[in-house]
């Protein structure tokens, strides 16, 4: 029989290292960009499969894992996904959308048309399990969207750390991809995920993140 708890074994850092390395992670990060603009240079499946499986690692209640990763490469899907998806980006551009969130979607230059459903050589599809299946019968999971949340960010940042970049693409509603993937009833659309290399000299919006004493607030 297997233990219940095993020895935590990871390396601590301290003192200046320790400020050193939290400084040199916030600025990796700080370099992470969505990028709309993908090249057709292919990603070899085993490097999406690792950054799938670091995202995997992730918090989640009770430790039900409540989270599917499709990966689609196939030009024919990925076209399918496109035409679906721009149908609906279609319909929430022209009526959907109130006024306002057109207004600040407005400076990033978006429209309903989405090439880069078809331009990235991966599409990573993320559903959340809302129950599970066990043996044929339901079984119950744990703060679903907290715990894919919390996996869509360690995918996101294991996507940046090995040189990647992504896109976190919300075409509402997306029943389409159930569908289209021929996913079971307990799952879920949460994120699609256009993953690769950006296309040549490809623009990103000069955006600027909150500072620090925006974000923070500290009881000392």
């Amino acid at each position: 029989m297997e233990p219940k708890f095993i020895p935590y074994t990871k390396s601590l850092t301290r003192g200046e290292d320790l400020l050193k390395e939290s400084k040199e992670h916030h600025l990796f990060m700080e370099s992470r960009r969505t990028v709309r603009d993908f090249s057709r240079e292919p990603v070899a499946l085993e490097v999406i499969e690792n950054i799938i499986m670091s995202a995997s690692t992730a918090p989640s209640g009770a430790n039900k894992q409540p989270w599917t990763f499709c990966i689609v490469t196939n030009p024919e899907l990925k076209s399918q996904i496109r035409v679906a998806a721009e149908k609906e980006e279609y319909e929430s551009y022209n009526g959907r959308m109130s006024e306002e969130w057109l207004t600040d979607l407005s400076y990033l230059g978006t429209d309903w048309k989405k090439p880069f459903l078809e331009d990235a050589p991966a599409l990573i599809i993320v559903f959340k399990q809302s129950y599970g299946i066990v043996d044929s019968k339901k079984t119950t999971n744990y703060y679903v969207t907290e715990s894919v949340g919390l996996a869509c960010g360690f995918l996101l940042q294991a996507i940046h750390k090995c040189g990647l970049v992504a896109l976190t693409h919300t075409p509402s509603p997306m029943n389409f991809l159930c569908k289209l993937l021929n996913r079971p009833v307990n799952e879920k659309p949460f994120l699609l995920i256009p993953i690769g290399y950006p296309a040549e000299a490809v623009m990103v919006p000069n955006i600027k993140r909150k500072s620090i004493e925006e974000v923070i607030v500290r009881y000392t």
